[in-house]
């Protein structure tokens, strides 16, 4: 692939069918990430935790289908159920998607199936908290299958050297829309009273709101972006159930280095990824923090995050994704060191940590999601992003099921979140050892200047 010339042809008209492409993908970043700020990251723990423990017994537990949970794991718990059901599904969705060049209604069907799930958040209310956490498992799952479908767009509607920007800006959208979300949340939730409204019914707005910006801008990519004809020959019937998961993975060892790559962002990643779902938990219930500065909290981490995503993009163009990432992940395990030691009660040093974590979180993000296009042979995006969502949200169990466990085990949500520092530390280890310019090589791509 020579400069100026793309995977669906060369020249202005190309360019211009690209860049109005890349527009209308940086929205499903926009629409979508309202609901891991206002949902995952603000309000669901807290108050399903709430409701939780209003459903409890005498000794702090609740019985979903008769099995013993700790009140305050049940957040948790839902979250890596969420995360195994997108497991089963989206090695099946990748591949349709490939096979028949139709990501757009997958990723339709994906998106509004979550919104509605999100959206019916607000009638949680009393001691229905298995209708919380259903509705959780549900709204998650589709979001990691959807973005399967998502990100298998950016090989092709962003040249190679492109991407690490193209990457960034999508994340750059998302934080800034849940910035925006998160103000009006925080002008609702904090004059619930002068608006007539109870605490729990400001809450379950909150909830809903973001099902309904969710649904409201995924019409704009879903206008913007275009499916592709499949290769000759590709065509054909998805393959059922495990069968399909194991013909991909049987496919991407012919790959090594990119399953290397993509075994150390499952390990540090999970640690992300349980970072942003549980720091509520911890704000509320270890540190003693009220809504309110929960909420000012996440919105310094939206705001710096926008800034953080396009700084590492800058980074990256001069020391490379890999050094940029791994740069990231020195500073995400002092977070954690920081955070175990964090004094409760002390809004002002929380809020330092929350703009440690969102001058990180976007960059870290963005770049891995930009250095693995790299690592994916032509023609098999989707079926390749879907193991990739797999280490982004669909693998991502682990670290919910540690952080859950240690504070059943030891009732101390601070043992719980030191202990994720073992993802980060790991994952360190494992992207140093992997050589992505001859990752880069093997599948097949043209080597960028910088990676």
């Amino acid at each position: 692939m020579t400069a100026g010339t793309t995977q669906d042809g060369a020249g202005p008209d190309a360019a211009r069918e690209r860049l109005r492409e890349q527009r209308g993908w940086y929205f499903y970043d926009f629409a979508c990430s309202v609901y891991s700020t206002t949902v995952v990251t603000v309000f669901l723990g807290p108050y399903l935790t709430a409701i939780a423990r209003a459903a409890a017994d005498a000794d702090g537990f609740v019985h979903p289908l008769g099995v013993p949970v700790r009140a305050g794991s049940l957040f948790p718990y839902a979250i890596s159920v969420s995360i195994v059901v997108a497991v089963l599904v989206m090695p099946l969705v990748g591949a349709a998607a490939d096979r028949t060049g139709r990501k757009k209604p997958l990723l339709a069907a994906a998106a509004y199936l979550g919104a509605g799930a999100t959206a019916g958040m607000f009638f949680l209310d009393g001691h229905r908290y298995l209708l919380g956490a259903a509705l959780l498992i549900v709204a998650n799952a589709s979001l990691a299958v959807s973005m399967v479908l998502y990100n298998a767009y950016l090989p092709q509607i962003a040249e190679p050297a492109e991407r690490d920007a193209v990457s960034s800006k999508g994340w750059a959208f998302g934080y800034t829309s849940g910035a925006l979300v998160l103000v009006a949340n925080l002008v609702l939730y904090s004059g619930h009273e002068s608006f007539g409204l109870s605490e729990g019914e400001a809450v379950r707005i909150c909830l809903a709101s973001a099902g309904l910006w969710w649904g409201a801008w995924t019409l704009v990519p879903l206008r913007r972006l275009r499916d592709r004809r499949v290769p000759p020959g590709s065509e054909g019937a998805t393959l059922s159930g495990w069968r399909q998961l194991i013909a991909t993975l049987k496919d991407m060892r012919r790959h090594p280095l990119t399953l290397s790559f993509l075994l150390a962002y499952l390990v540090y990643n999970d640690g992300v990824q349980t970072v942003i779902s549980q720091a509520s938990v911890y704000g509320s219930e270890e540190l003693g923090l009220d809504q309110t500065t929960l909420i000012t909290a996440v919105l310094l981490v939206q705001v710096l995050a926008v800034a953080g995503a396009l700084g590492m993009g800058r980074l990256a163009r001069v020391y490379g994704a890999k050094r940029t990432i791994l740069g990231s992940l020195v500073v995400w395990t002092l977070i954690l060191a920081a955070g175990y030691f964090l004094p409760a009660g002390a809004p002002v040093w929380f809020f330092c940590l929350a703009a440690g974590i969102g001058l990180v979180l976007g960059g870290s993000q963005a770049l891995s999601r930009s250095l693995f296009s790299h690592l994916v042979p032509r023609g098999k995006e989707a079926e390749y992003f879907s193991a990739y969502e797999m280490s982004d949200r669909g693998l991502s169990w682990l670290g919910p099921l540690v952080f859950g466990l240690a504070y059943q085990v030891t009732g101390s949500y601070r043992d719980a979140i030191i202990s994720l520092v073992i993802f980060f530390v790991l994952g360190f280890a494992l992207l140093a050892r992997v050589p992505v310019r001859r990752a880069v090589l093997a599948a097949g791509n043209p080597l960028p200047d910088r990676v």
